[in-house]
């Protein structure tokens, strides 16, 4: 399972917003995923590191 930040509609981001003022403090919201991980070569997992370096992120190769 992999967890992202939510993709949220005006109406929840609104919804979220009012959260944070009453608690008077700031909510991240998460949307999870059922997904199994790609088994990679060597060659390909050092791509794949290389590259999350490069653009500071983390990357998840994934099965199709």
């Amino acid at each position: 399972m992999i967890c992202s930040l939510s993709k949220l509609t005006e109406k929840e981001l609104k919804e979220i917003n009012r959260l944070e003022t009453e608690i008077k403090t700031p909510v991240l919201a998460f949307s999870c995923y059922d997904i199994q991980s790609a088994i990679l070569t060597d060659e390909a997992l050092a791509k794949v590191e290389t590259l999350e370096k490069k653009l500071g992120i983390s990357l998840v190769a994934v099965r199709s």
